[in-house]
């Protein structure tokens, strides 16, 4: 008997899904979870499931921010191959909902490089993403970054001994289209701030967008452990140094209102919100370029 194409096209469909997807309660009564998988590699990777004695493929993860989402249960072991090497990841015991895990290998840290438009210090700003404190956080940050979101950003919010914040893009289209794109809170990995930690900033549960903010130099202990209290303030990065980098001497307006004199961030979601700083703010600082650096295990320029 021959098959139609559409038939052919069903049956092949049908397979995909049972190779990527298993059963929503196993013969325990187990509820299986979302398992998504971020890969932050330069090159893509085939993923496996380690079953009883044999390595079952479900699919290809692309590089650079490829995401693939398939229902594991608790317990489920994966595997891909990079570098030579067989790397493992899995959905711990206990595990509900979903479980987004980033793969990387056997690295645990992505630099991130920024110039700085200041004419008398031409110093980068190195930032140091670690997906294990936050990894939707941290895979969001990349992905602004490869696609230049933080190119040209005004440093709206300096305020000395407490914080700097950034993430309203210059480009009008792009603030619009991912200040709409709330990611969940990660789950805090019990990391405790410091200066120069990154996180960012929301105004509730699940409402991580865009605006990041860089603890200061010589903020109070007392304030570093009321970060953290909010759930979407899990720390995702740090600026190494943070002390004798650029963060110490951008130029403070001071906070926002209604706390300050600063730049207002609702005017400047607006269309014409960058002459409003460029108006009303002349010595604000922005960033200039930002990239993911080379690792040298990597073999690359840029990522």
């Amino acid at each position: 008997m021959m098959l139609s194409r559409s038939m052919m096209g069903i049956m092949m469909c049908l397979l995909m899904s049972l190779l990527l997807c298993v059963a929503e309660e196993n013969e325990e009564g187990v509820q299986s979870v979302h398992f998504i998988l971020r890969n932050e590699l330069p090159e893509p990777v085939e993923l496996y499931f380690e079953a009883e004695g044999e390595r079952i493929r479900q699919d290809k993860i692309d590089a650079n921010g490829g995401q693939l989402v398939i229902n594991a249960f608790p317990g489920h072991i994966f595997s891909y191959e990079y570098g030579k090497e067989v790397h493992f990841v899995g959905v711990q015991d206990g595990s509900e909902g979903e479980v987004f895990q980033v793969l990387l290998a056997n690295k645990d840290e992505v630099l991130v490089r920024c110039s700085v438009v200041d004419e008398e210090d031409d110093e980068p700003l190195n930032i140091v993403v670690r997906p294990s404190w936050s990894p939707r956080g941290a895979s969001r940050f990349l992905e602004l970054v490869r696609i230049g979101y933080f190119n040209g950003v005004a440093l709206n919010r300096v305020v000395p001994k407490f914080l700097t914040q950034f993430g309203i893009s210059p480009n009008h289209e792009q603030r619009h289209e991912y200040g709409n794109k709330n990611l969940p809170d990660d789950p805090p990995a019990g990391i405790k701030f410091e200066p120069g930690m990154l996180s960012y900033a929301g105004g509730g549960p699940d409402t991580r967008t865009t605006e990041v903010f860089v603890v200061m130099p010589d903020t109070e202990q007392s304030q570093l452990n009321y970060f953290g209290i909010n759930p979407w303030e899990t720390p995702f990065g740090y600026v190494p140094d943070v002390e004798d980098s650029p963060v110490a001497r951008w130029h403070a307006y001071g906070d926002m209102p209604p706390w300050g004199e600063g730049p207002d961030s609702s005017k400047i979601y607006e269309q014409d919100g960058y002459e409003y700083l460029e108006r009303e703010f002349p010595e604000l600082d922005y960033l200039g370029t930002c990239v993911i650096v080379q690792n040298h295990e990597f073999g690359v320029d840029e990522l």
